[in-house]
């Protein structure tokens, strides 16, 4: 059985403060500055004004005028969403995170631990609350699909189950619109909306073989998913996080946010609990002088472990940043496998000069401390505050 928890409008809620700042309220996630001027996720009451996720900001406020609107805050949004994937972890379930606001589980080995489906679903609605307290939607059935419907579906405490005797009955009177909760078949549900297409039984009615002339692979997904077939879980491993922040005095960008992003770098790769491994996907984020935060995750095609690397991958994407910082965060994402000296960017003779220097610092470690050696790096040259001009990092050799 798998068991979908769904948390409505979730990146709404996490920047709003909660969801009563929502109640009667038109409201919707604000456009970054230089990206696409479109409104992101939108509440009730501005849904009900004709507002929909994604729509141009001029034809929102011209719907409705009192339409407010709020920074974005993928930052808190992670970080409340990490923090419900291992509340849900912590009950022995092991999770595919489809998005923010939605994950599923399977109860394949948990119902001896909590003593039945029923009350691994409880254990799973009680651990998935909300930031503010509010209870997640939760429903099982046999797919994914199917456990999502169940969960929109589900009021109050009532928790709808679908049972595998009842998939393709119950699946067939559903609407095609569960389909855009799917990022391969999102783009699906208005051309098949406006081919009269409305339920995912009349479009398992279809011919596979003409959906897939006329829709292509994404086509063939859909009718898949109509019909009650979906492939296993892709749950994901549960990965100790590591990560370092740092405030700026002053709003910075440029040259003073690349040597604040090479502090980070230092002292990320000093923490003890990396162990020499090295790393695969790391998450660089910042919060906005403007208001709202921003975060791009960065994945390495190799993973990588060398300070000048990481900091040279990285700065690229500072260039991103829609406004000034105010403080700058990176975390760890997914580990690699434990990695040598990475000498790739070293002639032998100074990879031996800085390996004899590595084991001397490490031996310095262990009798004092690990802040017994350290190393100055310049953070704002022009700044008046002598305090701001140089900071204090780990020492890496």
């Amino acid at each position: 059985m798998v068991v979908c928890v769904h948390l409505p409008r979730f990146e709404l809620v996490v920047a709003a403060g909660g969801p009563q700042a929502l109640a009667g309220r038109a409201l919707a996630i604000a456009p970054m500055p230089r990206g696409a001027q479109r409104v992101g996720t939108v509440s009730g009451a501005a849904e009900a004004f004709g507002v929909a996720p994604g729509m141009a900001l001029g034809e929102a406020l011209a719907r409705c005028p009192e339409l407010g609107l709020i920074a974005a805050d993928p930052l808190g949004v992670a970080q409340a969403w990490e923090q419900t994937a291992r509340a849900l972890e912590g009950i022995g379930a092991a999770v595919e995170l489809e998005r923010a606001g939605l994950a599923y589980f399977e109860t394949d080995g948990l119902c001896g631990m909590h003593g039945g489906e029923r009350e691994t679903i409880a254990a799973a609605q009680r651990a998935a609350r909300s930031p503010s307290g509010r209870m997640a939607r939760v429903g099982a059935g046999p797919t994914r699909l199917c456990a999502l419907a169940a969960a929109l579906a589900t009021r109050s405490r009532r928790v709808v189950v679908v049972e595998e005797r009842e998939l393709r009955r119950y699946l067939a009177a559903q609407p095609v619109s569960l389909l855009g909760f799917r990022a391969e078949t999102a783009a699906l549900v208005e051309r098949l909306s406006r081919l009269g297409v409305r339920t995912l039984g009349e479009l398992a009615a279809l011919g596979r073989d003409a959906i897939a002339d006329r829709f292509g692979e994404a086509g063939v997904l859909a009718h898949r998913l109509a019909a009650g077939e979906e492939e296993p879980l892709r749950t994901r491993r549960a990965e100790e996080r590591l990560e370092e922040e740092m405030e700026l005095w002053e709003a910075s960008s440029g040259a003073g946010l690349e040597r604040v992003l090479g502090v980070l770098v230092e002292r990320l790769l000093a923490r003890g609990e990396r162990g020499g491994r090295t790393l695969g996907a790391v998450t660089l984020s910042a919060v906005l002088v403007e208001g709202g935060t921003w975060s791009e995750r960065v994945v390495f095609r190799q993973a990588i472990a060398d300070a000048k690397r990481l900091h040279l991958a990285l700065s690229l994407r500072l260039a991103l940043l829609p406004a000034p910082a105010q403080a700058l965060r990176l975390a760890v994402e997914r580990f690699g496998p434990p990695g040598g000296a990475q000498r790739a960017l070293l002639d032998e003779e100074d990879a031996a000069r800085r390996e004899r220097l590595r084991e001397a610092v490490g031996q310095m470690r262990v009798l004092a401390g690990r802040d017994a050696a350290l190393r100055a790096l310049c953070v704002d040259p022009n700044s008046r505050v002598p305090e701001r001009r140089v900071v204090l990092s780990t020492f890496t050799g």
